[in-house]
Formats: C-alpha cells, structure tokens, sequence
C-alpha cells in the first residue's frame, strides 16, 4: 500500500511541476502561436501580390510558381525558426538545421536526375530558346511544344503522339527551333532533259513559283544547276515561305511541285526517267557449250530406233 502511494505521490508531483511549466510558458505559447497565424497571412499575402507582380515581366507559368513558392517556404520557415525561438527551444532549431542539411545532401544524391532536370528547366524558363506553340526538332523528335514545366518539355509530334522529354535531356543537347525567324527555307530537287535550253527551263521555274502559296516576297526564287547525272542534268529550285506550322511548309512544297510539273508541261519540258542499260552476254564460253553439245547428243541417242546406227 504505501509503494502505490509512493507512486502517486511521484506522479501528482511531476503533474505539478508540468502544470507549473505550463503556466510560465503560457504567455510565451500564446505569443508563439499569433506569430506563427501572423507568419502564414504574411506568406499568403506576399505571395498573392508577387504572382502579379511577377507575371508583368515573365510569362514563364513555371518559373512565375518556382519563385512565388521559394519564397513562400522561406517567409513561412523564418516565421516557425522564431516560434521555436519564443519558446525558448534555440537546441532543437540547431538540430533541425542540422537535420535539414543532411538529409538534403542524402536526397541530392538519390534524386539527382530529378534536382537536374529541376534545375535545366529552370534555366530553361529564365533563357526561353523556345516557347509554347513552337516547332522544335530535338532528341530525334519534331512536333510542337504544348507545355513546358520545371521537370520536361510536352511535344506533340507530327503524327499526333505526345511526348514529355526531361529537361536535362533538352538543355544537354542541339534543339532547332524551325519557328525563331517565323519563314524557312524550301530546297526542291528537279531534274531536266539534256536537250532543254537550261535558261529557259530557269525562267519558266522562277515565273511558275511566284504566287506559289505562303512564298515570302521579299525573296526571291533562286534556280541553281547542280549536276550533270546519267539522263538528266540536275538543278535545285529554293524559295521561302511563311512558317508557323508544319502544314505551311508542306502545303508549300507541294503547291510548288504542281505548279512546276503544269507550267512544263504547258512549254513541253521533259523530265527524263532515270536510265540503265543491261548487256546480255549471247555466246556462251567454251564449258557451257560442251556442256550442250553432250546433252545434244543424249538426247539424239534417247530418241535413235532400235537397230539404227547413230
């Protein structure tokens, strides 16, 4: 009996003490927790009025977030640094720091892919080689850029596929943006008849492409003769067009092979089909002629009457 009121006595006693704690930290909780609702307001308020800020002289959707939400954390991390500080707790905020740098070098190495792609899409986003609606060819991809965020690049192919590239593989590699200039450049290879008067067939080219569609006027159509082939000399007809998608370009293309193949037929222009002459050997050498001459004479023998000489 008297170890159980020992025992009480030895609880009612801590109680005590903890109530007694409790009392002279009241003052310091309350003034803990008003800075700690005080720290979150301010962090939302920032916040709200950085973003706007912000988007008045970026259009980087993702960058815009990165920045608003890194200082976001860093408003709401002094505010709980200064919590621990009114409650007189200086140890564990040393601990934490402690504890928060090392378990950010642990998950630098277990995710560096991610912190790299993190990073390139951040740089990325403050350099923009590129932009949403863009035609870009990269990593052996081509389509547009539907959405660019801190970890890949969405673009949709040609064929209608979708696909997300990490940054990392992005920024490390050749990216060629066939919407930058807004025009591009189309080579056509022709080919011609030997007999064709070569400045002639220069001419007709050049007047049969000027209203071809999408054509930049401001350039004009060159015809350039490359080589002299097997059936045909060789020439390139290069012009430019606007650019601000794919149909553009092909559309172009093909706009501009009818309206050559119309205007050479209408001044009797040939375009030659590619020749190959084939000899046959017709005299056999001297093994493959005993090699008939012995059938010729089995088959003589096959066919010789009883009784008959050969």
């Amino acid at each position: 009996m008297n170890d159980i009121d020992k025992a009480f006595e030895l609880l009612f006693n801590k109680l005590e003490q903890w109530g007694h704690h409790l009392v002279l930290m009241l003052p310091n909780l309350i003034l803990a927790l008003v800075l700690l609702v005080i720290t979150f307001v301010v962090a939302r308020i920032i916040r709200n009025g950085l973003d706007k800020v912000i988007a008045r002289f970026s259009h980087s959707p993702a960058l815009n977030n990165l920045i608003s939400t890194l200082l976001h954390l860093s408003i709401v991390m002094v505010g709980f640094l200064l919590v621990l500080s009114v409650l007189k707790l200086d140890n564990i905020v040393i601990s934490l720091l402690a504890g928060v740098g090392i378990a950010g070098l642990a998950l630098g190495f277990a995710f560096q892919d991610i912190a790299a792609n993190f990073i390139s899409g951040t740089i990325i986003a403050v350099q923009k080689p590129f932009g949403v609606g863009d035609m870009i060819e990269t990593n052996d991809y081509f389509g547009v850029i539907e959405r660019i965020s801190l970890r890949t690049v969405d673009i949709r192919k040609v064929t209608g596929e979708l696909v997300k590239l990490p940054n990392k593989m992005v920024f490390e590699n050749p990216v060629t943006n066939y919407s930058f200039h807004g025009i591009r450049r189309i080579d056509l290879d022709v080919r011609v008849s030997y007999n064709e008067d070569l400045e002639m067939v220069q001419q007709v080219v050049i007047e049969a492409l000027q209203e071809v569609k999408n054509r930049v006027k401001t350039r004009d159509v060159e015809v350039m003769y490359d080589k002299f082939a097997e059936s045909s000399i060789d020439f390139k007809v290069r012009f430019w067009v606007t650019y601000s998608r794919q149909f553009d370009y092909v559309s172009a293309k093909s706009d501009a092979i009818i309206r050559i193949k119309k205007a050479f037929d209408s001044c009797g222009i040939v375009i030659p089909l590619p020749m190959r002459k084939l000899d046959f050997h017709t005299k056999p050498d001297d093994k493959i002629a005993d090699q008939l001459g012995a059938i010729k004479v089995a088959i003589r023998n096959e066919n010789r009457l009883p009784g008959t000489d050969a």
